[in-house]
C-alpha cells in the first residue's frame, strides 16, 4: 500500500515530491490515451475510488494528514488532465506544467475541497478537482493555439 500511496516511492523524494509524483503518471496515462473514453473514464473512476481508500489507509501509517509522501493523488489528478486529449509531448508538458499549477495555487473551490473533506477524499478530491481545471484550460490552449 505503501509502494501505491508514494507512487513507487516518488513521495519520498525530498524536493518536490508532489511534481515527482506528477511524473510518474505520464506512462500510465500514454496507456490510457490507447483505450476508448468510455474505457478510459472507468478506470479513472476506479484509480481514485482506489486512491481514496489508500491515501485514507496511507495518512494512518504516516500519521499525519495529507503529508506530501502521498502523491497518488497526483497520479489521479494527471490522468484527469490528460483525459482524452490527443497524446504527444506538447500536450503532455503543457498538461503536466498547467496541472502542477492549479494544484500548487488551489484557484477556488480546490482548497475549500481540501480542507473540508475528510481523509482520503480531501486528499485526493483537491487534485481531482484541479485536474478538471487543467483539463479545460489545456482543451482551451489547444482550440486557439
Amino acid at each position: 500500500m505503501i509502494f501505491l500511496a508514494t507512487g513507487c516511492y516518488a513521495g519520498y523524494i525530498p524536493i518536490a515530491p508532489g511534481t515527482f509524483g506528477t511524473l510518474v503518471a505520464i506512462p500510465l496515462s500514454y496507456l490510457l490515451s490507447r483505450l476508448g473514453p468510455f474505457q478510459c473514464a472507468l478506470f479513472i473512476t476506479v484509480f481514485s475510488g482506489v486512491a481514496i481508500f489508500i491515501s485514507s489507509e496511507a495518512e494512518k501509517v504516516f500519521n499525519k494528514k495529507d503529508t506530501p509522501l502521498i502523491v497518488i493523488d497526483e497520479i489521479a489528478g494527471l490522468l484527469v488532465t490528460l483525459f482524452f486529449i490527443p497524446w504527444n509531448a506538447e500536450t503532455v508538458i503543457t498538461g503536466f506544467v498547467i496541472f502542477r499549477i492549479m494544484d500548487i495555487t488551489k484557484p477556488f473551490p480546490i482548497r475549500k475541497v481540501e480542507s473540508k473533506l475528510k481523509a482520503g477524499w480531501g486528499v485526493v478530491g483537491d487534485d481531482l478537482l484541479a485536474g478538471i481545471y487543467a483539463n479545460v484550460v489545456l482543451r482551451l490552449i489547444m482550440q486557439f493555439f
